[in-house]
C-alpha cells in the first residue's frame, strides 16, 4: 500500500505524493536551548526520527531540516516578557551565546544516545538575521505588517486565510484576547516580526527600524524556505506549537511569497506523567539525562516517585515508538518497565539468533535497492518454505504499517510476533538453514528502520577489565566496611546497565 500520512492542514489521511520525487524536502521545529532536554524532547524527536528513517528506507531522499532556536523565543511565548535564553543566561551569569552553546551539546549529546540522526542541516535563528529582516521588509512593502516604535508587527487581517491551520477565526482570537490591545498593535491577533530592544536586551541587532531581534515565528520560516524552497513537503512539530506557532509560519511566508508553504503538516502529541501534563511549572519534569543516569530515585516537588532507576535509552526510545506519534504519551515508571522488557526481548531474540548463525551472518547491502526491496529480498532468501513464507508476511505487515501514518506500534507489534516464531526455528534442525536471512531480516528492520540499538552485552576487552576493576574495589570497599563507598560503586554501575551480584566465590555481574 502507498505511504497515507495525516495531514493536520486538510484534517485528512492523504496518499503521501512528494513534489520532486524521489526528493522529499522535511522541516521540523528544533529545541529553545535555555535548558536539558526532557521526556518531551525525546518523544518529538525520536518520533520525526522515525518518520525520517521510514521515509529513506522507503526509497526517498530526505533533505531533512531542524532549526535551533537560539534568540526570539520569549517567555510567554508570544510577543512580551523576556527572551527564554537571557533569562538562563542571568541566572548563570553567562553570556547568552555560552548557554547556548552548553544546551546544543546537551542536546546533540542526548539525541545521539537515543540514536536519534542527526538533521542534514541545523541552522541557527542568530545566523539568519538578515534574512528575517529581510522578510519583514517585504512583509511591511507588501501590505501585511507595519512598524511602530521600533517593532514590527504582522497584521492578521490583511491574510484572509490567517486560522487555516488550527481551525481558529481572527474574530474569535480577538474576541478571545488574554490582555488589551497594545498601544502599538492594531488587533490583538497581529503579531510581532521584529522586536525593539532596549538598553539593556544583550541580544541585539540593527534594523531599518532600530536596534532589535527577530520574533520567535519568524526564524522558522525564514530558515526552512531558505533551504527547502517556497513550497517544499513535510514541516513537522508539537501539536502545541500548532497554534500560534505553526499558525504564524504560513501567515509570514505565503505572504512573502504568494505560494502555499507546506504540503503536509505533521504534529507531534505531548507527553503526560502519571497522568498530568509535563512541566517545570509543576515540578514533574523529567530530563532525558536523568532517565538515563540517576543512581536514587527522581521525585515531584510533593514527594511523588517519577522514576526510580536508569534506564538505557534503547528502552525511552522503544517506549515512545510504542504510541503513535499523533497520540498523547503517558509516562511512568510501570511504563517504562514494560518498555524494557519488550525492548530487551527483541535484543535478546536478535542476540540468540547472532550467536547460532556465528559467521554466517548476511552482510548489509551495499546497492540502489530501497530498503524494502532489500528485506523483502532477505525474507525471499530463506531456504525453509515455511519460514520464507513467515518472513514474506513479517515485512509485508511492517511495511503496511508503516506505510500508515508511520505506524510504529502495529510495526513493532510484528517483530515481536517474529521473535517468538525465531524461538521455534532455533529449536528446528530443518529450519536452521534460514536463520541467516530471519537474523538479516529482524536486524534490518529493527535497527535500520527504526532505530534500536542495544548496548553490547557480550563484554570482553578493556571492558571486562573494567567492570573486575571496580568491583575489586567495591570488595576492598566492604572488607574495610566502607559500606557507603561500596554500595555507591554498585548503584553507579547499576545505573549504566551493569549489575553486580554477590556470591559464594566472589562478585559476579551481568550487563544488559
Amino acid at each position: 500500500m502507498p505511504l497515507r500520512v495525516q495531514n493536520t492542514l486538510t484534517r485528512q489521511r492523504e496518499t503521501f505524493t512528494p513534489l520532486n520525487p524521489p526528493r522529499v524536502n522535511m522541516y521540523v521545529c528544533g529545541p529553545t536551548v535555555y535548558g536539558h532536554s526532557h521526556l518531551g524532547h525525546g518523544k518529538s524527536y525520536i518520533s520525526f526520527d522515525a518518520i525520517v528513517r521510514w521515509l529513506r528506507f522507503s526509497g526517498y531522499q530526505v533533505n531533512y531540516v531542524q532549526n535551533i532556536t537560539d534568540v526570539g523565543h520569549l517567555t510567554d511565548d508570544a510577543d512580551s516578557g523576556e527572551d527564554k535564553v537571557i533569562v538562563e543566561a542571568r541566572r548563570r551569569g553567562l553570556h547568552p551565546m555560552a548557554v547556548v552553546e552548553i544546551f546544543i551539546r546537551s542536546y546533540l549529546e542526548d539525541m545521539d544516545a537515543l540514536n536519534v540522526l542527526r538533521p542534514d542541516i541545523m541552522p541557527r535563528a542568530t545566523g539568519h538575521i538578515p534574512e528575517q529582516i529581510d522578510a519583514a521588509r517585504t512583509l511591511i512593502e507588501r501590505g501585511h505588517a507595519y512598524e511602530v516604535n521600533g517593532s514590527v508587527y504582522f497584521d492578521v487581517s490583511s491574510f484572509p486565510d490567517y486560522g487555516k491551520l488550527s481551525g481558529r477565526k481572527v474574530e474569535e482570537l480577538e474576541a478571545g484576547a488574554r490582555v488589551a490591545v497594545s498601544g502599538e498593535k492594531r488587533n490583538p491577533a497581529d503579531f510581532a516580526l521584529w522586536k525593539r530592544a532596549d538598553e539593556s536586551h544583550i541580544m541585539r541587532w540593527p534594523s531599518p527600524w532600530g536596534d532589535g531581534f527577530p520574533g520567535w515565528h519568524l526564524e522558522c520560516s525564514v530558515m526552512s524556505q531558505k533551504y527547502l524552497g517556497e513550497t517544499f513537503d513535510i514541516h513537522g512539530g508539537g501539536v502545541e506549537n500548532k497554534f500560534p506557532h505553526h499558525e504564524c509560519e504560513i501567515a509570514q511566508a505565503e505572504c512573502v511569497t504568494g505560494k502555499p508553504f507546506v504540503r503536509y503538516w505533521l504534529h507531534n502529541n505531548m507527553c503526560t506523567i502519571n497522568g498530568q501534563k509535563m512541566g517545570k511549572s509543576l515540578g514533574n519534569s523529567v530530563l532525558l539525562k536523568d532517565v538515563f543516569h540517576i543512581t536514587e530515585p527522581l521525585r515531584d516537588r510533593d514527594g511523588n516517585t517519577l522514576v526510580e532507576r536508569a534506564f538505557e535509552p534503547v528502552v525511552v526510545r522503544h517506549f515512545v515508538l510504542t504510541s503513535h506519534y499523533g497520540a498523547p504519551l503517558d509516562f511512568s515508571q510501570a511504563a517504562l518497565e514494560a518498555a524494557e522488557s519488550g525492548s530487551f526481548r527483541l535484543r535478546d531474540s536478535l542476540r540468540e539468533l547472532q550467536s547460532a548463525i556465528g559467521d554466517q551472518r548476511i552482510a548489509d547491502a551495499a546497492d540502489d535497492r530501497s530498503g524494502i526491496e532489500r528485506v523483502a529480498a532477505l525474507a525471499a532468501s530463506a531456504p525453509h518454505d515455511g519460514v520464507k513464507a513467515k518472513l514474506t508476511e513479517t515485512v509485508t505487515r511492517f511495511v503496511d504499517a508503516m506505510n500508515e501514518d508511520f505506524n510504529t506500534a502495529a510495526a513493532i507489534a510484528t517483530l515481536f510476533e517474529l521473535a517468538r516464531a525465531t524461538g521455534e526455528w532455533l529449536r528446528d534442525d530443518a529450519a536452521r538453514s534460514s536463520l541467516p536471512a530471519v537474523e538479516a531480516v529482524m536486524r534490518t528492520l529493527a535497527g535500520e528502520a527504526l532505530g534500536f540499538e542495544w548496548r553490547d552485552s557480550a563484554g570482553g576487552g578493556k571492558q571486562d577489565d573494567l567492570i573486575q576493576l571496580l568491583a575489586d574495589l567495591r570488595g576492598e570497599a566492604r572488607k574495610s566496611k566502607n559500606f557507603a563507598m561500596s554500595d555507591q560503586i554498585r548503584d553507579r554501575l547499576a545505573a549504566i546497565g551493569i549489575e553486580l551480584r554477590d556470591g559464594p566465590e566472589g562478585t559476579t555481574w551481568k550487563v544488559g
